[in-house]
């Protein structure tokens, strides 16, 4: 026996959903209009203030921007309702966004790596130019701007339970890592080391890799139906087993779907109880989990007859 829980598709959106969209629209447009602005003063201060670091933090911003982009639309297209073609769902879009992200990082921190290299390698440090001013002060800002719209994303995107925003906070929070390491550098080439502004792009290039392959990582983890965990099964089987009627949890599998987790189930109750009993508790704890689970998305219950004494 199964309890299943039916796909409900909305015509009119709830006030939940309306919330959620709203917030949706403003992390985005603060995300691409911050960082708009942001790429464009880095760098004229990196080209006016002749510091590779800084030109390399500004095109390390500008891919903020399609990161927010790719982030918004994982999210929205995520957000729809379950059709006859996706009977599931589309959270899954979330976890295609952030394979996005992190290629984006990939790709932007080996650019930037490769540039600082070059310079490294190339011997003629005399030649390097000596960043001005102007740069110095674009590193601050861009550390006080990104760190500031790391926590703002970050706010929202655990009240949307969104991996795709969550990314990119820490799309975000690369960014002012980034601008950390144009400081270092900038300031120590006004001080008579001019390398040091390759170097930290290296040092760049170092911090990006490693969020993009955090990012990567989440996204196919959560792609490949892989498991809670230990730890969050036996949670759940504790509080299915201590409901009213049910005898025993023989079986319980968990996995991730996107930003969801799906139960599959088998538990036993009272064997000689009629049809409508067995199937109205196997609905009860369906319903029960799902209130209390908020990740849970859908739970499967197939129910085994026990002997009772």
């Amino acid at each position: 026996m199964t309890a299943n829980k039916e796909n409900r598709i909305k015509s009119v959106p709830s006030k939940a959903e309306i919330r959620e969209n709203a917030m949706i629209r403003r992390i985005s447009m603060v995300g691409i209009a911050g960082n708009v602005a942001l790429s464009a003063f880095k760098l004229f201060a990196g080209i006016a203030g002749r510091s590779g670091a800084m030109v390399s933090d500004a095109v390390h911003s500008l891919s903020d921007v399609f990161a927010t982009l790719i982030a918004w639309l994982g999210v929205r297209m995520s957000k729809k309702a379950a059709d006859p073609r996706h009977p599931y769902g589309h959270e899954r879009f979330e976890c295609v966004a952030s394979l996005l992200l992190g290629a984006i990082l990939l790709v932007t921190g080996l650019g930037i790596g490769r540039s600082g290299l070059e310079k490294i390698l190339a011997g003629s440090y005399e030649t390097l130019a000596v960043p001005g001013m102007i740069a110095l002060a674009a590193a601050v800002i861009s550390i006080v701007s990104k760190e500031a719209m790391y926590w703002y994303t970050r706010h929202y995107a655990k009240i949307l339970n969104s991996p795709a925003f969550m990314a990119d906070a820490w799309h975000h929070r690369s960014d002012a890592f980034s601008s950390v390491g144009s400081l270092a550098g900038i300031t120590g080439a006004m001080l008579g080391f001019p390398i040091m502004d390759s170097i930290a792009s290296v040092v760049i290039c170092l911090f990006i890799l490693k969020v993009s392959y955090d990012i990567l990582k989440d996204a196919l983890v959560k792609m490949l139906d892989t498991s809670r965990g230990e730890a969050y099964e036996t949670a759940l089987a504790a509080y299915i087993a201590a409901q009213e009627d049910v005898v025993q949890v023989d079986v319980l599998h968990s996995r991730m779907f996107g930003n969801r987790t799906y139960i599959d189930m088998e538990l036993q109750v009272d064997g000689d109880l009629p049809l409508r009993e067995a199937h109205a508790i196997a609905e009860r704890i369906h319903d029960n989990v799902e209130a209390h689970f908020s990740d849970v998305k859908h739970i499967t219950i197939h129910l085994n007859p026990a002997v009772i004494p």
